[in-house]
């Protein structure tokens, strides 16, 4: 009797013992399937952040392109407006003079 509660403890144990490796080894399995979607999350993520930092570079460098033309538009809007005063004053003395003119015959 003795000899078949120990030979009972031992099927017992074996059988708790390979009920806990069945479970490892589901547990395992899933966290392999975890490291792989993680690890093609990981690429993705990475993808994405290459393509945000060239599509950055890109924009900075359309950034400095738009505001040199900006500059550029503003000194020409400033030359044409000294052009455009220097020839509103031209044109004012002009009628004077052909006032004064007029006014002389």
């Amino acid at each position: 009797p003795h000899l078949l509660d120990l030979q009972r403890d031992a099927n017992k144990q074996i059988s708790e013992l390979k009920f806990k490796l069945v479970k490892s080894e589901q547990e395992v399995t899933t966290l392999e399937q975890n490291v792989l979607r993680l690890e093609g999350q990981v690429c993705r993520y990475k993808s994405a952040s290459e393509n945000a930092e060239k599509i950055e570079d890109e924009l900075k460098v359309e950034k400095r392109r738009l505001q040199r033309e900006l500059r550029s538009a503003l000194d020409r809007i400033e030359e044409l407006e000294v052009s455009n005063s220097h020839l509103s004053k031209r044109l004012e003395k002009m009628k004077a003079n052909r006032n004064a003119l007029l006014a002389q015959q």
